[in-house]
């Protein structure tokens, strides 16, 4: 595989698993109860965008490269009803989505680059179908990540740089050597 389509991968991973992670981290914040709250009548509870993100990504991942990424066994308005109910099942879900999505990343090989990946039959080189997965998940991890902020309030656990704390981050940081590496290794 050309070295920068390896890079890519490595990259496209572990940002995959930095919004992984963070949704996991709000879900450990909020209680059982609080994973099916819906702020609006009209609003998705953490739920619900968690059964939407796994039916996109089993949708997108599945014979990747194959067929195209809206399947037609796909039942995406079913994605956003509150069939949900407890954290176990909410988990298991959310495990089988990533595991598509990983299972995916795993197969592509060096001539992968050069195929068109087609999402409602519209052709992607592969970084741009990786690239609008990653941007789409990442929308929707930040909506959990809102919903969650919103519950919890002054007992939310900042999962980034916590407010008030930015000298002190970027002291730290350029107290170290320059470096090359990704953002997610710390």
């Amino acid at each position: 595989m050309p070295m920068d389509g390896k890079n890519y991968l490595v990259s496209a991973r572990k940002q995959f698993h930095y919004y992984r992670h963070l949704g996991e981290a709000t879900f450990e914040q909020l209680g059982d109860q609080e994973l099916f709250f819906r702020p609006a009548a009209e609003s998705n509870s953490v739920a619900m965008i968690v059964k939407h993100l796994a039916g996109n990504m089993k949708s997108r991942f599945t014979d990747f490269l194959i067929s195209d990424g809206e399947k037609p066994w796909r039942q995406r308005e079913q994605e956003f009803d509150d069939s949900i109910q407890t954290r176990e099942e909410l988990m298991q879900v959310w495990e089988d989505g990533w595991a598509c999505l990983d299972a995916a990343l795993d197969s592509i090989s060096e001539d992968d680059f050069t195929k068109l990946v087609y999402i409602r039959n519209l052709g992607h080189t592969l970084t741009e179908a990786i690239n609008r997965q990653m941007a789409h998940y990442a929308y929707h991890i930040g909506q959990i990540v809102f919903i969650g902020t919103m519950l919890r309030g002054s007992e939310w656990s900042s999962l980034s740089i916590p407010k008030g704390k930015s000298a002190q981050y970027n002291a730290e940081q350029f107290d170290k050597e320059k470096r090359r590496g990704h953002f997610t290794d710390r």
